[in-house]
């Protein structure tokens, strides 16, 4: 048995004159504490399959495993799994500490074990006493740190990551890549990170797999 994630056969198509097929009966295994680099140009399905994974979109065909147990069809707050996107979003109406506790809210914490974890999250990110602040009085690169922290605050037993740094310049970009390694390693986390950019996935990640016209090869 698979401990981690295990992927079978898992399709995605969306609707049209034929059906699109964003991803075709990929296979995956992802072991935990590993953190995958899924590599591959815009429009190979990378985001789709990070997409079927978490569950925000419907599987043409195939299956989802954590552990061995099949998530397929358990809702997406009850699978344990964090999603950062590439522009973060984050809630305007929040504040840091209030886009950080959204996720902890969900799970029903009381007020205090929430404010500690929200205190943890911005202390592992770097982002000690931003609590207070409005996201607009971000930079780019600190909105990426709180929705780094948001996905992390609820101790998800697996990270997804979609382009996470690819808005940012590449100074940054490289800066925070090795930060963002150095974070998953330091909390263990189990993760799979899409990128384009090879250099990129080879700072973050310790394997990665290539993506193109909905498949899989070994990168």
């Amino acid at each position: 048995m698979v401990t981690g994630l295990e992927v079978r056969d898992l399709s995605v198509r969306y609707p049209g004159t034929p059906p699109i097929v964003a991803v075709d009966g990929v296979d995956l295994a992802v072991d935990k504490g590993e953190i995958l680099g899924l590599l591959g140009p815009s429009g190979s399905g990378k985001s789709s399959l990070l997409a079927a994974i978490v569950g925000i979109v419907p599987l043409a065909s195939g299956s989802v495993l954590w552990d061995g147990e099949d998530v397929t069809q358990t809702p997406v707050h009850e699978r344990g799994f964090g999603l950062v996107f590439q522009d973060g979003q984050l809630f305007p109406h929040r504040t840091v500490a209030g886009n950080i506790a959204f996720g902890l809210e969900m799970q029903g914490l009381d007020r205090g074990d929430r404010e500690e974890r929200v205190g943890d999250a911005l202390a592992l990110v770097g982002l000690e006493g931003y609590g207070p602040r409005r996201i607009d009085e971000l930079s780019g690169g600190e909105r990426q740190r709180v929705a780094l922290a948001r996905s992390l605050a609820p101790r998800p037993r697996l990270m997804l990551l979609d382009e996470p740094l690819s808005s940012l310049d590449r100074d940054l970009r490289d800066r925070l890549a090795i930060e963002l390694r150095d974070i998953l390693v330091s909390t263990g986390s189990t993760a799979i990170v899409v990128t384009h950019d090879h250099d990129e996935a080879g700072m973050i990640c310790s394997r990665i797999v290539q993506m193109s016209h909905g498949r899989l090869a070994l990168g």
